[in-house]
């Protein structure tokens, strides 16, 4: 594999990956890289083109133009030998309902592992990894969503592979079974694994992953570590206060502070968006007082990915 700086390798490498459906472009030269060793995060609305981009990395549908490698070497629908070192797990669960637990995740290793003895290791070391222990007899139908996730994640990673591609994993679960699903990505990392990670809940995109794409209209539009990402914008912090009698002349003078971008009333929740390298907080809490306005509670909070996308695009990172 091509070495990178400090060591890495190129797990993945895009260039210029260009997908349209009729007048829709879909991907517009799209272009990033994934290192060895790394979470990577695909963050973007639905309809970014995420999914899109993931199905033309793995070869499951044709793109217009562009160049894809996988682990160094251009992928294509017949390259066996890279796809046997690729765990899938997609954001639709995968599996068949006239299987058990445990023939469903021995089916889907055995696609890649031959040797009995050792596929047997694998499939039970992927039940208790993703803790189906207690539901091995079971048949997909009668797994909650959360569990059947869990299922669909052992399917995919069972026969140990050294790339992860994981599209929306979390969607529909419940926050015990996203938290669990959460620390399993962490350590099949810790265990070697290199995972790219397409989501659109930043916390979670924020929480794992070592470095993130931001994905609008098919493109990449921000990328970097989440506090590269966040040190683009100008917001350094957010300052939300209960206010009951506050003025319009008020906000106004809260708008005109040196450090202040923007301040927002609905009442009673007053919002005050400030720039980086300030007391800021501290600031408003002196104009408050000055001002005789009687306050309540006040919650002070640094800027999110969401912040990044909505300050990049003008608009909000969730549907």
């Amino acid at each position: 594999m091509e070495e990178l700086w400090g060591g890495n390798f190129m797990v993945i490498e895009v260039k210029n990956l260009v997908k349209r459906y009729g007048d829709l472009i879909a991907l517009d030269h799209l272009s990033f890289y994934v290192k060895e060793g790394e979470i990577f995060g695909l963050l973007g609305p639905n309809g970014s083109g995420k999914t899109t981009a993931i199905n033309c990395i793995l070869s499951l549908l044709k793109y217009d133009k562009g160049e894809i490698k996988i682990f160094s070497r251009p992928m294509s629908p017949d390259a066996y030998d890279i796809k046997r070192n690729i765990g899938i797990v997609m954001q639709n669960v995968a599996v068949y309902n006239e299987l058990t637990v445990y023939e469903n995740i021995d089916y889907f290793c055995g696609l890649y592992i031959t040797d009995r003895v050792l596929k047997k290791r694998m499939v039970d070391e992927a039940i208790e990894f993703t803790g189906l222990n207690d539901y091995i007899k079971f048949y997909p139908k009668k797994l909650s969503e959360g569990l059947l996730r869990r299922l669909n994640i052992a399917c995919g990673i069972a026969h140990k592979p050294k790339l992860i591609i994981m599209d929306e994993p979390t969607v529909a679960v419940d926050p015990q079974s996203r938290n669990r699903i959460l620390e399993g990505i962490l350590e099949l990392n810790r265990q070697g694994a290199t995972i790219v990670y397409t989501s659109h809940y930043m916390d979670e995109v924020e929480k794992i992953c070592s470095r993130i794409a931001i994905l609008d209209k098919g493109k990449v539009i921000a990328e970097g570590t989440k506090d590269e990402l966040k040190a683009m914008i100008s917001t350094g912090e957010k300052i939300t206060v209960e206010a009951w009698n506050i003025s319009g002349d008020q906000i106004q003078r809260l708008r005109n502070m040196p450090s202040v971008i923007s301040a927002e009333y609905d009442r009673p929740v007053l919002t005050i968006k400030s720039d980086k390298g300030r007391n800021n907080l501290e600031e408003v809490l002196t104009f408050l007082r000055n001002e005789n306005i009687q306050f309540g509670k006040i919650y002070s909070e640094l800027p999110t990915l969401n912040d990044v996308f909505l300050e990049i695009t003008g608009k909000e990172l969730r549907d």
